[in-house]
């Protein structure tokens, strides 16, 4: 059974920073993507940034230029470096794997930005 911890959630004040982990375990897989998607009260699931097989990165308008998505392939960790923080990032932040085909999601971490 594959699993995805996630750690690096918290309060920080506005303008901060933060850096989210995400490390799947369970067995020997091939990853195709992974990402963090983030859910705030009363909206909808977003994507916040992506990283696929090969390098390449996706990410939300609202976080380009202030967040950088990395993976360490040998940990099968992805990370998600956050700086400039404001308000609007307030949400729970879940990682997502793509992991044969098969969608696997983390148990979310919460994010609080303070003003």
């Amino acid at each position: 059974q594959v699993q995805l911890v996630e750690s690096g959630g918290g309060l920080v004040q506005a303008g901060g920073s933060l850096r989210l982990s995400c490390a799947a375990s369970g067995g020997i897989f091939t990853i195709n993507a992974m990402g963090w998607y983030r859910q705030a009260p009363g909206k909808q699931r977003e994507l916040v940034a992506r990283i696929i097989s090969g390098g390449s990165t996706n990410y939300a308008d609202s976080v380009k230029g202030r967040s950088t998505i990395s993976r360490d392939n040998a940990k099968n960790t992805v990370y998600l470096q956050m700086n400039s923080l404001k308000p609007e990032d307030t949400a729970v932040y879940y990682c997502n794997a793509n992991i044969w085909g098969l969608e696997f999601w983390g148990q979310g971490t919460q994010v609080t930005v303070s003003s």
